[in-house]
């Protein structure tokens, strides 16, 4: 418990943000598409949804203390981070201002005591050098120090962990099972069957911890189609589904077509792999920063067989 009693006094400076690792799953539920286990993979300075080869990369640690005006009602100066520690103490974030135990301690029955007794807690300093307040404050125990807590980033980590991102479910003709069969020559197509905030997103989480809250994003980036041939399809979107109606047309956004059949795999099936890879943006603490999950993956197996001719 805690308590505030107004007073007086200068000015910080913003800390810049730092590049991260990024994280890659390294296994994978067959059945649900969801990670088992994530791996961290080596990040790389970038700017978020800046485009490359491989998409925006993994950007922005942020830092664990930060200011926040709208804690004062204020909308200036803006949020950002501040220092952990300065000559005025450490800083809370759950307080907004840097915490130094006073010394002495002020005299029993002092307004600075707010009616509690000295053996209850302790009076502390509470300065805000964005707004040149000092603030007296009561506390039974010491205020949180922010340094000690999460990073925005890890913050962020917190509220993608709640999303329940999959892997896309798998669409394609030919279909899987012992019934469908495809022909060497024809156009595949592949999609993301029954497509929803959790395998093909955008889908959106918070979470609060150690005084921070952060909001982050998830948009599926690609979808890396292994069709068990040798071949790898990269689509950048869901795909189409396939109608009976579209015939023998090709795919307009993620198809493939085999040059071989699959006689002679494991049991004349091609096994096709769906690998999804997410981009997350995230914002808080005054501070943004992107996230890359990479390697969330699915399979199906389908036949694909030689067109036969019959001659009379």
């Amino acid at each position: 418990m805690t308590a505030l009693l107004a007073v007086v006094v200068a000015l910080t400076v913003l800390a810049p943000l730092s590049s991260y690792a990024d994280t890659e799953c390294g296994k994978t539920d067959a059945m649900t598409g969801i990670c088992l286990v994530w791996v961290e993979i080596p990040g790389e300075p970038g700017t978020p949804g800046t485009p490359g080869e491989e998409g925006p990369k993994g950007t922005g640690s942020g830092e664990a203390c930060y200011w926040d005006p709208s804690k004062q009602g204020l909308t200036q100066p803006p949020a950002g981070p501040v220092p952990c520690e300065s000559d005025s103490g450490y800083w809370s974030n759950t307080l907004n201002c840097y915490v130094r135990l006073m010394d002495p301690q002020p005299p029993a029955g002092d307004p600075a005591w707010q009616g509690h007794e000295p053996a209850d807690g302790a009076v502390y300093l509470c300065y805000q050098p964005q707004t040149e307040i000092v603030l007296y404050l009561w506390s039974a125990n010491p205020p949180d120090r922010a340094g000690t807590g999460p990073t925005p980033r890890v913050v962020a980590q917190q509220a993608i962990a709640t999303m329940g991102l999959k892997a896309v479910r798998i669409g394609i003709t030919p279909e899987p099972g012992d019934d469908s069969i495809g022909i060497v020559g024809m156009p595949v197509w592949m999609w993301a069957k029954e497509p929803d905030a959790e395998t093909v997103g955008p889908t959106t989480a918070s979470a609060s911890t150690g005084g921070i809250t952060v909001t982050a994003t998830a948009t599926l980036h690609k979808v890396t189609w292994s069709m068990g041939d040798g071949t790898k399809v990269v689509c950048t979107t869901a795909g189409t589904p396939y109608e009976p109606e579209f015939g023998m047309q090709a795919s307009p956004d993620c198809g493939h077509t085999y040059g071989t059949s699959s006689a002679g795999q494991d049991d004349d099936k091609f096994t096709v792999t769906a690998t999804s890879d997410w981009v997350v943006s995230w914002s808080g603490a005054g501070q943004t920063g992107t996230i890359r999950l990479n390697g969330l993956t699915r399979s199906a197996r389908i036949t694909v067989g030689e067109a036969q001719v019959l001659v009379q």
